[in-house]
């Protein structure tokens, strides 16, 4: 009796060789569509699929081959975009201008008047003297018309001028109204 063959030579002999035939209806399908596709391209009909480039951002730099959010970015930008975002941008030019306060105003002036708050359009400024106040009070509309130039228009629409700090006489919870302080209890 024959012995049956080993299971490793059965494979090698079921298995087609590199000279067996392909499916002829397959590859009479295949060669008739890239024909027709080569009649539509002559045609015009089919056009080339062009990659079009996403537009460079200015400023941005980039880190490959397209510039993506990810890319590490220059530090003015991305503080500008959180201002932005935020809502800073007249804050942080405000107290720019603050900083800058004596070249503004003028260094004399500057060593009198100090500015405190800006809220709502309206800059608080705290002076040294009363007669500085009213000197600044005179000057308030020239200030203003200053800081909107360097702020952009309608930054500031009022200059709030605040005399120096006062003692208060006050002592204590209790207090009388219309009374004129410690020279009251002279009598």
């Amino acid at each position: 009796m024959p012995e049956p063959p080993d299971s490793a030579e059965s494979d090698l002999e079921s298995d087609p060789g590199p000279e067996a035939e392909h499916d002829k209806q397959g590859l009479d399908l295949a060669k008739s569509l890239a024909g027709r596709l080569k009649q539509q391209a002559a045609k015009g009909g089919i056009k080339p699929v062009k990659r079009r480039r996403r537009p460079r951002i200015d400023g941005a730099q980039i880190s490959s081959a397209r510039p993506d959010d990810r890319d590490p970015q220059k530090l003015t930008n991305t503080l500008s975009r959180l201002m932005r975002d935020q809502g800073w941008e007249v804050d942080v030019a405000v107290h720019g201008v603050m900083a800058r306060w004596p070249t503004i105003v003028g260094r004399e002036m500057a060593e009198h008047c100090k500015p405190e708050s800006y809220e709502d359009t309206v800059l608080t400024v705290r002076t040294s003297s009363t007669a500085w106040a009213t000197q600044l009070k005179l000057l308030a509309p020239d200030l203003v018309r200053r800081l909107n130039t360097e702020l952009g228009d309608g930054t500031v629409t009022r200059v709030n001028v605040q005399g120096p700090h006062t003692p208060s006489w006050r002592k204590g919870p209790r207090t009388i109204r219309g009374g004129r302080g410690p020279r009251d209890t002279y009598g």
